[in-house]
């Protein structure tokens, strides 16, 4: 069951038994998570004729009796507390209670207090806590992302409940496939280690009984790893649609926002791309950008087909014709506009930004060998003047991560002409980012050049040649899915919490990156799957990254460990 199939069948089981008009009630997560599955047009199909927030039913006084609320929300103290008030001041003729992950016992005793008018007809969990995307992608939305390379002394309680929400986020995953698996983690990430250990304490022993589902032959695996064993993939120029869309404009809960572009009628502010409701999104989400711009041109070829044959209307049975096909006619004209604007404008951007030149270099750096040809075209790119700051901090970043022990020397040289050149950046971001995710914090073989295998792969890739210099680069959750796969991902490294060992090769895998995940990471996952190795695996993380949010995260982290520095 894919992950956007198990959070569409919650909400139509929530709304499908539930006849007459209905208010839906959801807080500021949950909102998300209804959104990205399902439309506007489909509630409206099953009588929600209203969607509120929890924080704003309190404002309105007016009562609305013919409408049975139907709440779904986060258990969290705060959404219980509000229930309370709501409860004791009903506004709607039926309260139906749905909630996104595990009540505790005296949350259930406080709403029962609450409900003095006998409002509440039914109260359910409904395990849909977290972002589903994508088929085989999801993700957490967490605003606070940055404090998983914080040490705990330094915010503990924050710490806590960045671990509280993942585990939650996990234990919903596995309650909504139906599955306990068997866990492993990272060894050099704490964070990791920390959320491995809690979310292994909830499933075999404090939900022990809810957890045990029917055995399958082979248990699940859950393997929790750290974003700062593979810094690279999130600082690397895209060239694939989905992943493309994310790092140049934006993409949030599947829609894009549009309004900075200006011109553009109201419509076509805010699309949305999604797979599931987008036949040529689906099929092109993975395409590199230059099949796309055809792609795109056969799409605007064949629209053009069918409004020559609507301008051709001579009969009334043509009249009739026209007004049947007309909302899939409107359907057609909006996806082409929309797919057009978006490739025009990262076009723009490419332009301006000379990212072509740009990404080659990135491309080097991530995957080929060479320190003094790199440090040449690195210092290149920092005098030239068409390189934006954010694209030049992120090719410094990038040859320290790849030459951090080779010639510190002309390290320091790019950082003082950095620092001169874009002095927008903190001084010490590159060296903040070292100190997290240098070569002595990482576990993975992040350039192929430790492991003898990987090695021998990039010489025969190297001999080989590649097909597109721009998305040669692959990330190390593909070395990682490799080594599940084949049985060789090593205990030493990726230890199993507690006396739950695999028993032969898992059948599904569910990898939860702390710290964020990008969409080249998600198309990987989708085409390790789509070979049929008779693993099918689940990406999630606690959110959705591009440069831009990977390196405010490290901004923020920096600026807390600076302020912060007297406590540790």
């Amino acid at each position: 069951m894919v992950l956007v199939t198990s959070v569409r069948d919650y909400i139509n089981r929530m709304l499908h038994d539930i006849s007459g008009m209905k208010v839906l009630i959801l807080d500021s997560e949950t909102v998300s998570n209804v959104s990205i599955v399902y439309s506007q047009s489909e509630l409206l199909q099953k009588e929600v004729f209203l969607v509120e927030m929890i924080d704003s039913i309190p404002v309105s006084k007016e009562s609305m009796s013919h409408l049975k609320a139907v709440y779904f929300v986060r258990p969290t103290s705060e959404n219980i507390q509000k229930l309370r008030y709501q409860l004791a001041n009903p506004r709607f003729g039926e309260h139906h209670l749905f909630f996104s992950n595990l009540l505790k016992d005296t949350q259930i005793h406080i709403l029962a207090d609450s409900d003095e008018h006998e409002a509440v007809q039914q109260v359910q969990e409904f395990y849909a806590d977290f972002v589903a995307g994508d088929p085989y992608h999801f993700t957490l939305n967490m605003p606070s992302n940055h404090l998983y390379m914080l040490p705990a002394v330094v915010d503990p309680s924050g710490l806590q409940r960045y671990s509280d929400r993942v585990v939650d986020g996990i234990a919903a995953l596995f309650l909504a496939l139906k599955r306990r698996p068997v866990i492993r983690y990272q060894r050099t990430s704490d964070t990791a280690k920390r959320i491995a250990q809690e979310t292994a304490k909830l499933m075999y022993q404090h939900e022990s009984g809810l957890f045990d589902f029917r055995r399958t032959e082979s248990s699940p695996l859950l393997l929790v790893i750290d974003r700062r064993d593979d810094p690279v993939t999130p600082l690397l120029n895209q060239w694939t649609y989905q992943a493309m869309v994310h790092e140049l404009i934006g993409l949030q809960d599947n829609k894009v926002d549009l309004r900075a572009i200006g011109s553009l009628p109201k419509d076509q502010q805010e699309v949305v791309l999604s797979s599931e409701q987008d036949a040529f999104f689906k099929s092109n989400m993975y395409e590199n950008f230059g099949d796309i711009g055809m792609n795109i041109k056969r799409m605007v070829d064949d629209f053009q087909q069918v409004a020559k044959s609507n301008q051709n209307i001579q009969t009334v049975e043509d009249m009739a014709r026209f007004v049947d096909n007309y909302p899939e006619y409107k359907k057609m004209q909006g996806n082409v506009s929309k797919h057009v604007t978006l490739v025009t404008e990262m076009s723009k951007l490419v332009e301006a930004r000379k990212l072509m030149l740009v990404s080659q270099t990135e491309q080097d750096l991530a995957c080929n060998g060479g320190q003094g040809a790199a440090y040449e075209a690195v210092t290149d790119l920092l005098n030239n003047e068409s390189v934006s700051d954010i694209d030049r901090l992120r090719l410094v970043m990038l040859y320290a991560l790849r030459y951090e022990k080779e010639n510190p020397v002309q390290l320091m040289q790019l950082f003082n002409k950095l620092a001169s050149r874009s002095p927008k950046y903190k001084p010490g971001l590159v060296q903040f980012l070292l100190k997290q995710a240098g070569v002595e914090k990482r576990t993975g073989d992040l350039f192929g050049n430790r492991d003898l295998m990987n090695i021998a792969r990039n010489m025969a890739r190297g001999l080989k040649g590649v097909e597109n210099v721009y998305t040669q680069h692959q990330p190390l959750l593909f070395q990682t899915m490799e080594s599940i796969t084949r049985g060789r991902l090593r205990d030493v490294d990726y230890p199993f919490v507690g006396d739950h060992f695999q028993q032969g090769r898992p059948q599904e895998v569910v990898i939860f990156m702390v710290g964020g995940t990008t969409y080249e990471e998600s198309r990987s996952v989708a085409l390790q799957n789509a070979t049929n190795s008779g693993i099918r695996f689940i990406l999630g993380g606690t959110a959705v990254l591009n440069s831009k949010r990977f390196l405010l995260d490290l901004e923020e982290a920096q600026r807390i460990a600076r302020s912060g520095s007297h406590m540790v």
